[in-house]
């Protein structure tokens, strides 16, 4: 398609010069521009993945008796560390966030505040992409939609982030306090003369990375895997629209691809496939040819209005919710992103204590267990975000232990420690 699509483009351009210009070409000439010209379009196509894996959308509340709603689904649920210099890092995604936002600004400020803010030592801030700042929204809370107790609470109503409309450059993919994310007019914001309070929060990445040569996969059984969050997709929506009720049936009685365990996207999940750089469908009609430009039920209740629901609007990919009583269209997923979830800080009677400095750290951390004083050998482990472990070691009470940059790789960790006394755990972050 892509090859068939640039040769038909060039055909069209040659017959718009002259046959004067083209005569003194030499085919090695046009050749090597067709060759850029390919080379562009299959450039184009990859995708940078930042996140390590797709946080969930924090919902627990059960606001139906009908199975599939969005709390009866736990997956790599939200979880922070707070490291006391204004700075706080997703264990889920591996970013590392400003914990206060920098206050309301222009889209063009805050570009720049991104780009000279120093903060904890770091200098390589940057605004966010619209599907990163929809990541750290929780849909257990009403306005604001994040968790207070991690992030500082500034009276914002948008966050700015670094996505520009594909087709209007006049307006900004921002995320709201409802819990939303959408495109609005950079001159809303106070400081651009408007009403509104838009806030810049900045990002950084902890780990370098990855590019993704294609963000989908057909698999060929009418089923798509998003490379970028380990989610497979049903390709062909269903042909019927359907209530909220009716949407979370069909999906956890959907049969498709050799697999039974299908399920309504929540809205992160679902948020997850629109692309910024397309509108008039935001999600791409080479992998999902039928999608269309309509509305799509999430399996996410939105909690201070439990009859209605969150959708994704597929004309430029917006979230936003309606009453649970009307018909709207149904995509389904199955899988985890990464197939884990979160590590959890493990529970016991007797929690230990220990301290970690500097954390995070560009070469060395130290994990310093002198108020671990009695209960025999100490036993440590280090796991990484998929949950897998990747040191240990057995030490003497009180001792301490050094790790650095030969023992361990760039990320985010959990150490755990236990002795015969109990148990206690802690969040490392290497740069």
């Amino acid at each position: 398609m892509i090859l068939n699509n640039t040769f038909e483009e060039f055909r069209k351009l040659s017959e718009r010069v002259s046959k004067t210009f083209f005569s003194k070409m030499t085919q090695r000439h046009l050749l090597f521009y067709l060759f850029l010209a390919i080379a562009n379009s299959l450039l184009a196509q990859n995708k940078t993945k930042s996140m390590l894996k797709l946080p969930d959308t924090g919902q627990t509340g059960d606001f139906t008796p009908t199975f599939g709603e969005d709390s009866d689904y736990s997956i790599n649920p939200p979880a922070f560390i707070k490291h006391n210099n204004g700075t706080v890092t997703d264990t889920v995604t591996g970013l590392m966030w400003q914990q206060a936002d920098g206050g309301e600004m222009t889209v063009e400020n805050a570009r720049i505040y991104a780009d000279t803010l120093t903060l904890a030592g770091y200098t390589d801030w940057r605004l966010p992409t619209a599907q990163e700042s929809y990541s750290i929204l929780n849909h257990n809370r009403p306005n604001p939609a994040v968790d207070i107790t991690v992030f500082t609470s500034t009276g914002a109503e948008y966050w700015w982030t670094k996505d520009v409309q594909a087709n209007d450059a006049t307006k900004i993919w921002v995320t709201n306090a409802g819990g939303g994310v959408g495109n609005h007019t950079k001159t809303e914001t106070i400081s651009a003369g408007g009403t509104k309070k838009y806030h810049a929060r900045v990002v950084r990445d902890v780990r370098t990375p990855q590019t993704v040569a294609a963000q989908f996969t057909d698999l060929g059984n009418n089923t798509i895997r998003d490379n970028l969050t380990g989610l497979i997709w049903q390709k062909t929506p269903n042909p019927d629209t359907l209530t909220w009720e009716n949407a979370l049936q069909y999906a956890e009685n959907l049969s498709l691809g050799g697999a039974s365990d299908w399920r309504l996207p929540n809205i992160k999940e679902l948020q997850s496939i629109s692309d910024v750089a397309i509108v008039t469908p935001s999600v791409s009609t080479t992998f999902f040819p039928t999608i269309g430009i309509k509305k799509y039920w999430s399996s996410t209740t939105l909690t201070n209005q439990p009859t209605r629901a969150w959708y994704l609007n597929t004309q430029f990919g917006i979230t936003t919710y309606d009453l649970k009583t009307l018909r709207l269209a149904v995509l389904c997923v199955r899988g985890s992103s990464g197939n884990t979830t979160a590590l959890k800080d493990p529970l016991s009677s007797v929690p230990l204590f220990f301290k970690t400095y500097p954390n995070p750290s560009s070469s060395e951390i130290t994990l310093d267990f002198a108020q671990i004083t009695e209960g025999g050998v100490l036993a440590v482990s280090v796991f990484n975000v998929l949950g897998q472990m990747v040191f240990q070691n057995r030490l003497q009470p009180a001792q301490n232990l050094v790790l650095n940059k030969k023992t361990m790789s760039q990320g985010v960790f959990q150490v755990v420690v236990r002795s015969e006394k109990g148990v206690g755990s802690q969040w490392i972050v290497f740069e």
